[in-house]
């Protein structure tokens, strides 16, 4: 029959996407691992989608699980319509840069997944496969993995550059992905019967997934890990409950109790244990993100401000950078813009209102509660399978997971994907727990249904193609970034922009012909004197730079990036004599200042300004603004020490000096800063001094 035929494609092309997620990459093409995940999660589920779409017109009929998980995933898919609909910068909040984590589509793909999930992996055979396949692929993965570590520069595939570079995405969530697999092993081990030769391979299998997370070194995977290994033993010996002494022995679960044990002692032990042999072997796990209490706090500052719907999705470094405390600024990570927070989902509840987290409580309060039916009912009451267990409990760690670390995409995929497994798979094979829709026995109803279906399979190909034009564009942005001249650099950024135009691109758009623009304008103050043509090439790369800027502040006014590079562009017009440009610089770096109030650069870009201009009062006022944001920050006192050298102060300025040199010790640049203070006379002609023309050039900290 032609409709099996099509729904084997469809199977297949979602088989591919579930199982190969974790482990597909671009070698060689400089793409980032997560990115070009991205390509295969779109073009594999929309095939799986249109051809499902054409066996449904064969069949005349849709069967659909009866389940409120996909009413509870619907209900969050219109929160983030909603907030997106409602963001100031709608753009970023439906797509992103490049389909981020937490926008709308995101999001509607991770509702695709979990519904196409549900629809295909219906039965035990299907199921089976799915299982047995991710369980190779994850296999495949660790055992890649380990080998990496020891052979980085063999096992780099022109991507892979470090130690803990990894084909799933960041290093704390593969260790995550390795605890599933541990989840997944103790199943196998503990519940289900297998040949002496399988047990061998997979009690391999997770030592080494054991042994990978210890080089990982992440102690919340451990608390984790073992909060549902403790919760599989204790479910285990609940089988045992009325059985004989014999039957007891051999139901005892051996593989989770070691799991615990092991969870335990690394937890306890802390780095006296976990950390010898990371050291040992020079892995260092330096991922960072915000604290739960800071996460927390620019939550509740951000819903003070947009309760219902949030600021919009996929905004949450517009929070970081408003509503982060003054602290951060006492870190090394005081001029870092966090995308995401403590987890991610705490991030999308600080994005999208009470709306958003009322849906989400919804989820995962049904997430819950079929959870303890599925462990507190009879097993001959809900025809007990175990199968329906595993993906419940893959699911539900995923989940679980997500609220303590942001995981990135591909977990949080795996995470819907095993859920909708879990809808088919239990829901479907109950007593009424399908919803069957006829279509082709009314004219009506079929008219309305074949032209919903036949819509969606043109909006599935239409995404598809602007899913690739986009992808197409990071190659172009990639070697515009790396490229050794201006020219290659120009033609990339150009083909990248006309692909797809976002303010990331934009802004790099306009700094490149900043560059280019300095490069001439460095030239008229060494005293040389431009041709026509380089006069024609210095103010067609100031417009081009303009421009580009400007659009880069449309796509995205929220973002205090796209002011900073505005301001640098007219700041740089201002060197050159252009009317307005000085006006315009200052308003540029004050929004930015605005977007990102206790960032100290931005109040030395201002100081940098109004000293070119002989304002020096205000200059002096602006850095030591900074100093107030930031007590160390090298720039601000640098700044102030030039200004005093300028006014023939000295003294002061060797004051500043030393008291930057006494907070960077180890800074050369800085010690030969302060030994030209000490040891030469003060020129009378210090015109440009914040430029780095009298005195040597320190490097930014």
């Amino acid at each position: 029959m032609l409709s099996n035929k099509l729904d084997k494609i469809s199977f297949w092309s979602l088989f591919i996407v579930i199982v190969l997620l974790p482990l597909f990459f671009l070698p060689f093409t400089k793409i980032p691992v997560e990115i070009s995940k991205g390509l295969l999660l779109i073009v594999g589920l929309s095939i799986s989608f249109i051809f499902w779409i054409i066996a449904r017109f064969i069949d005349g009929k849709i069967i659909f699980p009866k389940s409120w998980f996909l009413i509870a995933g619907l209900g969050i898919l219109f929160a983030f319509l909603l907030s997106s609909l409602f963001s100031s910068t709608i753009n970023v909040s439906f797509f992103g840069t490049m389909f981020d984590v937490g926008t709308f589509w995101f999001i509607f793909t991770t509702f695709l997944l979990m519904l196409m999930s549900s629809l295909i992996f219906n039965n035990s055979r299907n199921v089976k496969i799915l299982f047995l396949g991710f369980i190779l692929s994850s296999v495949f993965l660790i055992f890649f993995q380990i080998l990496h570590l020891f052979l980085p520069n063999m096992l780099s595939f022109g991507i892979l550059s470090e130690k803990i570079s990894n084909i799933l995405g960041s290093w704390n969530a593969l260790a995550f992905f390795t605890g599933l697999f541990v989840i997944i092993s103790i199943f196998i081990l503990d519940f289900f019967s297998i040949s002496k030769l399988v047990k061998i391979l997979i009690n391999i299998s997770l030592v080494l997934s054991l042994f990978l997370i210890f080089l990982i070194n992440f102690s919340t995977v451990w608390i984790i890990l073992g909060i549902f290994a403790l919760l599989l033993f204790i479910y285990k010996i609940s089988f045992s409950i009325g059985s004989n002494d014999v039957e007891k022995s051999k139901n005892f679960p051996v593989t989770s109790f070691i799991i615990v044990i092991i969870s335990l002692v690394f937890f306890i032990s802390g780095q006296f244990i976990s950390g010898f042999l990371p050291q040992s072997l020079q892995i260092s796990n330096n991922e960072v993100r915000p604290s739960f209490s800071t996460t927390l706090s620019v939550t509740k500052l951000a819903l003070i401000k947009d309760p219902v719907l949030g600021i919009g999705a996929n905004k949450f470094n517009e929070i970081w950078n408003v509503y982060k405390p003054k602290t951060i600024n006492d870190t090394k990570f005081w001029n870092t813009s966090f995308n995401e927070g403590f987890g991610l989902v705490p991030t999308f509840f600080s994005t999208t209102g009470i709306f958003g987290i009322l849906t989400w409580v919804i989820f995962f309060g049904l997430l819950i509660s079929i959870g303890l039916k599925l462990f507190f009912s009879s097993h001959r009451e809900e025809k007990f399978n175990i199968k329906v267990i595993v993906f419940y409990i893959m699911s539900l760690y995923l989940f679980f997971v997500s609220f303590f670390y942001p995981i990135g995409p591909v977990l949080f995929l795996l995470a819907f994907a095993f859920l909708g497994v879990f809808i088919g798979i239990y829901f479907i094979n109950r007593i009424n727990g399908e919803v069957v829709i006829y279509f082709l026995d009314n004219k009506k109803k079929s008219f309305l249904t074949i032209f919903f279906l036949f819509s969606m399979i043109i909006f599935s190909i239409s995404i598809v193609f602007k899913y690739i034009e986009r992808f197409v564009s990071i190659s172009y942005f990639q070697k515009a970034m790396s490229a050794e001249t201006m020219q290659i650099a120009e033609y990339n950024i150009n083909k990248a922009i006309s692909l797809y135009s976002n303010d990331l691109y934009l802004s790099t758009y306009a700094q490149i012909y900043l560059l280019k623009a300095n490069s001439l304008i460095l030239k008229v103050t060494k005293g040389s004197s431009l041709t026509d043509i380089e006069k024609g090439d210095l103010q067609i790369s100031f417009n081009q730079a303009l421009k580009s800027a400007q659009l880069a502040v449309e796509y995205n006014n929220m973002n205090y990036l796209n002011f900073e590079t505005l301001g640098s562009v007219y700041e740089a017009g201002f060197s050159f004599g252009i009317t307005d440009a000085f006006t315009k610089a200052v308003e540029a770096y004050n929004e930015a200042s605005k977007l990102n109030p206790l960032n100290p650069s931005l109040k030395i870009n201002l100081a940098r300004l109004y000293f070119n201009n002989k304002e020096i009062q205000k200059a002096k006022d602006f850095a030591n603004e900074s100093l107030s944001l930031k007590s160390d920050y090298l720039d601000g006192l640098i700044t102030l020490s030039q200004i005093y050298k300028n006014e023939n102060n000295n003294k002061d300025a060797i004051i500043y000096a030393e008291k930057a040199l006494y907070f960077y010790p180890e800074n050369k640049d800085l010690k030969e800063y302060l030994n030209y203070l000490t040891n030469q006379d003060i020129s009378s002609d210090n015109s440009g001094v914040l430029n780095g023309n009298k005195i040597p050039i320190l490097k930014k900290q």
